[in-house]
């Protein structure tokens, strides 16, 4: 009867909302505990090794002089430079004034050619007639001979002189962006002396060093999880350098960047598989509850209660892990709230 009152009075008295509470704390059930849950997967894994890698330019050269010279003009930095476009100026004049007195030579020579030509058929009409020597005719020829030689190796000096004026101008092998010039105008520069650096920005990839016990398992083509700002992408490993160095034990991995975000430079995390993948059962590693030595995981039944399942962990997934015991594909198990529920205890799953 006193118990009968004691819960009329609660009701009366309690808010329309305490109520659901109140009748459970007078009956002695515990309130429905609010949890978060995710699931358990059965698929085919591999264990994954998160190494550091760069973003890189497949083009990046120092460009050098290929003449020497005072320098006229550089392209500024951050200059956007077309393949086959001028990077550099220096200054000609002194090579296009061996230019004319080479021409002039050659000039020279061409006349020399042409009254030595006319002599030589002169002398040869003489000798017909016995008006001139042998000798005479052998000496005209011999003449004229080198004088044709002398004309080859004019031209061939006017083609060089042509050539290193050409090459006062420093062409771009590839198309980029001017990164950093190497001189000024004004400056004396030696044939083989740097200018200017050159980046190709849009041709880019990742460089990343991967230890050599990950190479049985990394190849062309494999799609890569890469992370850079907090974001995550997959991206397929264009080249494999299959060459390990002697005290890194490392060797190098490239993977494509297609993501224009990733400028050259950018730090990266690179995921290389680090075993054969096989089929395992895999779930978060908020859902373990350690407990001194044992090691379990608390899954919700169809009817909202939980239970207890003991298991024993395998390979590490970044945030995932394998289990090893009771679970299967498909599996609800708390990754947040679970810690001092006990089993046959109600939840109510909490929206994502």
């Amino acid at each position: 009867m006193k118990r009968a009152i004691t819960l009329a009075l609660v009701l009366a008295t309690a808010p329309l909302a305490a109520l659901p509470a109140a009748v459970s704390a007078q009956s002695g059930e515990a309130p429905a505990a609010p949890v978060s849950v995710d699931h358990a997967k059965r698929d085919t894994f591999a264990a994954t090794l998160w190494v550091s890698g760069s973003v890189v330019s497949l083009n990046d050269a120092r460009i050098a002089a290929e003449t020497d010279g005072r320098i006229t003009w550089v392209a500024r930095e951050g200059s956007h430079i077309e393949a086959g476009q001028a990077l550099a100026r220096i200054d000609a004049g002194d090579l296009e004034l061996d230019l004319a007195d080479s021409r002039a030579q050659l000039g020279s020579l061409k006349a020399q050619l042409a009254f030595q030509e006319g002599n030589l058929s002169r002398l040869q009409r003489l000798a017909a007639s016995s008006n001139a020597s042998t000798n005479q005719v052998e000496e005209a020829s011999a003449q004229l001979d080198m004088t044709r030689q002398a004309i080859k190796r004019a031209e061939v000096d006017i083609a060089q002189i042509e050539r290193r004026i050409r090459q006062t101008e420093v062409p771009a092998p590839f198309t980029g962006v001017v990164a950093e010039r190497l001189v000024q105008v004004g400056e004396f520069v030696s044939r083989g002396a740097q200018v200017a650096r050159l980046v190709d920005t849009e041709n880019r990839e990742i460089r990343a060093q991967a230890p050599l016990t990950v190479a049985g398992w990394v190849r062309e083509g494999m799609e890569l999880s890469i992370r850079h700002q907090g974001a995550e992408q997959l991206s397929p490993i264009s080249h494999v350098i299959p060459v390990g160095d002697q005290r890194s034990r490392m060797f190098e991995v490239r993977i494509a960047a297609n993501d224009p975000a990733l400028i050259i430079g950018s730090p990266v995390r690179v995921a290389l598989p680090n075993s054969e993948p096989r089929e395992l059962v895999a779930i978060p590693r908020d859902a373990l509850v350690l407990r001194g030595s044992d090691i379990f995981v608390m899954r919700v039944k169809d009817d909202n209660t939980v239970e207890r399942v003991d298991v024993r962990t395998g390979i590490g997934l970044d945030a995932h892990v394998e289990v090893l015991g009771g679970l299967d594909h498909g599996d609800r198990v708390i990754v947040r709230g679970g810690e001092r529920l006990q089993n046959g205890q109600a939840v109510r799953i909490a929206e994502s």
